[in-house]
Order: structure tokens, then sequence, then C-alpha cells
């Protein structure tokens, strides 16, 4: 049976609450799977109590068993069969405490209602605390993260056979999102995107009835679940290159200086450097390529942190964010080139950092 011992001593490590209140909706909250481990079961409308030693899950009889049979080892699980039985368990629970809530995700009614029942003797915001503790990942979800991201290769690897004149941005990411599913991913960690030729453009362009044709861009960012966390990789092909044509050198070079972009950001990400720093290592090889003729056209921040969300705890890779880096944090390096009416080039791949230097995913 796995602890939750670690990660509540993270949540609460600063913290002016004695309890937190994590509420599912419709939509899980990323942080209920976080201290709970869950990797299956709905648990709509559950609320989960955390302290610093301890969790109660108050849920239906829906969910009871799936919650039995997973729960960490700190973790009380109360069936709750009344609204009256569940009002007296949130008061025997919180009265008198310091009570946190996740005010990033809980709904204003919502956390209304659960406030006056609670008898808290104060309420706070929890949220950042929450977020902090989810940078740093434990070898275990890097582990997670790890495996989301070799699930996502094998569907790279897999995905050419599929290249074929005519078939559309849809089919295509239809058939990757496929293939995830046939080596074990868990779900997608976002909803793929297929970009075709100068559709590759836009970053984030949502697949459509445009036909892959030869000597075009065929952009594809996509990623696994693995266990609840997530991996985020792109690649960019270029479909039956005509190198004799006015396109074909241009696109070529485009790839060229972004992988250049990507390996000069990872050269210099490691625990201590400023995380602006690896943004403007990728931008200048950007920038200066071919006498600034690509300049400009890197339109986004290098990363964003991967866990159990695709953009998980707050942390990034950014010209105009400055954070030091630490050791356990997950980072995707994805830098682009776009030329709107041409197409766009990305290659992203997920690194964490360590002391030494980082290492891919």
């Amino acid at each position: 049976m796995r602890s939750a011992g670690k990660r509540l001593g993270k949540v609460f490590s600063g913290s002016k609450a004695d309890a937190m209140v994590v509420l599912n909706t419709g939509i899980i909250d990323s942080n209920f799977l976080y201290l709970t481990g869950f990797t299956s079961g709905v648990f709509e409308d559950t609320v989960l109590v955390a302290e610093p030693d301890r969790l109660t899950l108050f849920t239906s009889a829906l969910e009871y068993q799936t919650a039995i049979e997973q729960k960490p080892k700190e973790m009380e699980v109360v069936k709750v069969e009344t609204r009256a039985a569940f009002v007296k368990g949130i008061g025997s629970a919180l009265k008198g405490k310091t009570v946190g809530f996740n005010l990033d995700f809980i709904p204003y009614a919502r956390y209304g209602k659960l406030k006056r029942i609670s008898g808290a003797r104060k309420v706070v915001d929890s949220s950042k605390e929450l977020t902090r503790a989810r940078v740093l990942k434990d070898e275990e979800e890097i582990e997670n993260i790890r495996k989301a991201n070799a699930i996502t290769k094998k569907a790279f690897a897999g995905i050419g056979e599929y290249f074929k004149e005519g078939v559309t941005e849809r089919e295509l990411a239809a058939r990757f999102d496929y293939i995830m599913g046939e080596n074990g991913a868990g779900g997608r960690a976002f909803p793929t995107i297929v970009a075709f030729g100068k559709n590759a453009a836009s970053p984030h362009h949502m697949p459509d009835g445009t036909r892959m044709k030869p000597n075009s861009f065929v952009l594809i960012d996509a990623g696994a679940r693995h266990n609840n966390y997530c991996a985020d990789m792109t690649r960019t092909a270029i479909f039956k290159p005509d190198r004799k044509s006015q396109r074909y050198p241009m696109m070529e070079e485009m790839a060229a200086v972004v992988e250049g972009a990507q390996e000069a950001a990872f050269g210099i990400a490691r625990a201590g450097v400023d995380g602006s720093e690896v943004h403007m290592a990728a931008e200048r090889v950007i920038e200066t390529a071919h006498n600034g003729k690509y300049r400009g056209r890197f339109i986004h921040s290098l990363g964003h942190s991967i866990g159990i969300d695709v953009h998980d705890g707050g942390a990034g890779l950014s010209g105009n964010l400055h954070m030091k880096l630490e050791e356990g944090m997950v980072l995707s390096n994805e830098p682009g080139i776009y030329m709107e009416g041409f197409g766009g080039v990305r290659k992203e791949d997920d690194m964490v950092i360590r002391k030494g230097r980082a290492q891919w995913l």
C-alpha cells in the first residue's frame, strides 16, 4: 500500500491551514489525484479532507469500493449515503480549525456551502501551497512521466506509415491517439494537435479537414498519460519532400535552426540556473540564424512545467519569468519558428532538471 506522507508534508510545509479541502465537481481537481494517487474511478462531487498526517475521503457508495482498493495507508474512506451524514462528517473533521480551500478550482457557490457547514474557525486560500508542492516531482512522478513519454515516442515511431496523400488532419490525429492507446496510454494528455502545411504556422491549430499534400509540413503535438501523468512532445516532418522545389530549402533550414535552439537550451538547463536564461539561449539561436531571417518568429515561451496537468505547478521557461530552476522540475523544451502563409516547425521534448545538467525523459 502506497504512502501519502511525503506529499502531505510538502503541501503543509509553511501552510497556515490545519486542514485543506479538495473538492471534485464534474471534473477531478488534479490535487485530488496528487494526494490520493488514485488511477481509476470517477469520484464526481467527492470531498477530500487533507491534514498533515492523514486524509479523509467522503464518497458515495458508487465509488466506495474503488477507493478502498486504492487508498494510501494514511487515508480513511467514509461512505456518505445522506446529506445529513455528509454535513455531520465534514463538521466533525473541520470544526474549529483553520481550513484551506483550493480557490483556483472550487466553484464559488460550492465554496460558500462547504464554508458554512464546516464550522471552521478561519478559512484561507491554499492554492499556492498546493501548486508549490507539485512543482518539484519525486522519483515516482518522474518515472510516470518517463513512461508517458515512452508511449508517446512509440506512437511517433508508428504514425509515419499513415502519412498518405489526401489523409485529413482529423484522421491522422485519431490514428495517433489510437496508437497511443495500443501502447498502453491511460488516455491523452491533451487534444492532439495535427497541422499540415501553412496550418503549422499556428502553434495551437486544431485538426480540421485539411488534407496532406506532398512537399508540406506535418506537425504533430501530442502526449500520452500514464498513471495520471502527462507527456508533451512535438515533431515536424516534411511529407514527400521535393528537394528541387523553391519551398524545400527553407523548410529544411527552419528544422535545422529549431533543433539547434532546442540543444542550446538543453545544454544550459540545470539546477540553479534562471529559467529565463534557458529560454534566451534558444531564442538567440533563432533570432540570429541566417542574418536574422527568423527574428520575431519564435512567438511563445520555451517551456512549461509538466505533471498531472500538461501545464502543471506554475513553473515555466520564459524570457519574462525569472525563476531559479530546481532539481525535480519537469519542463518541456519546445522552440519553434512560425511563418504565416508558409508553415511552421516545432520540436518538443520533456526534460527533468538535475544538479549537473538536465536529462531528457
